[in-house]
């Protein structure tokens, strides 16, 4: 089992579905209670980092100036942080965001040894606002917080039950890999995380896991060391 881990969360895993956008109770009720039984089974100290695609991905952004809009997607991922953190709360948990971007009437800043500090007293660290830096992905963030903070892993939650050759739900012949090196991933150009999170987690010898996060029980799983999703070493 590992003692430390971070969790990288869509901003889609919080939206309405189907088309997955905006803010919705069911699905943001759904996560937090998921991440309640594995925290609560485990005692594991758990790092979030959330996405925003939900709301806007700064890249998608084709009609503003791309580093305003990477600013702008960074500001959406603090918007997730604070509704995931609510619901968290209302489940009994402490948790803390902590923000790349220095927004101190909502977030604490980040600062590496007061976040080592939360979690080492059981408190949830959420860290929003990507990397503070523009051009860089909520991916990368998660690789960048799991390796500053020492976690054993970083868990990739996604809406398939790993990584395939391609995308299993338009492909019903795709291959799913059990377990792949970093090299693999970025030499068959899977998508599942960008090549400059692959690069630091490699280099870093950091693995990542791919799981369902849709299927109940499946954090629990991933935590209690079973063989879920995919393994990137």
């Amino acid at each position: 089992m590992y003692k430390r881990v971070i969790l990288k969360l869509s901003g889609e895993s919080i939206g309405s579905k189907p088309q997955n956008i905006g803010i919705s109770e069911s699905s943001l009720k759904e996560v937090a209670e998921e991440i309640k039984i594995a925290v609560e089974t485990t005692k594991v100290q758990l790092g979030i980092v959330i996405g925003a695609g939900n709301i806007l991905r700064g890249k998608d952004v084709n009609f503003i100036e791309r580093t305003t809009a990477d600013y702008m997607g960074m500001l959406a991922t603090v918007i997730n942080a604070l509704a995931l953190q609510s619901m968290l709360e209302s489940l009994g948990f402490v948790t803390r965001v902590m923000s790349a971007i220095e927004i101190p009437r909502v977030a604490e800043s980040y600062i590496r040894r007061r976040a080592l500090r939360h979690l080492e007293k059981g408190r949830i660290v959420i860290f929003a606002g990507g990397t503070g830096n523009p051009y860089f992905t909520t991916d990368t963030t998660a690789a960048l917080r799991a390796i500053e903070t020492n976690s054993g892993v970083l868990l990739k939650a996604t809406q398939v039950d790993g990584v395939y050759s391609d995308d299993p739900k338009k492909n019903p012949n795709a291959q799913k890999y059990k377990q792949l090196s970093f090299i693999e991933a970025i030499n068959k150009n899977l998508k599942i995380m960008d090549t400059t999170a692959f690069s630091l987690c490699m280099e870093n010898k950091l693995p990542v896991r791919v799981f369902d996060l849709y299927k109940k029980g499946n954090l629990l799983k991933v935590l209690q060391g079973e063989d879920v999703g995919t393994i990137i070493t």
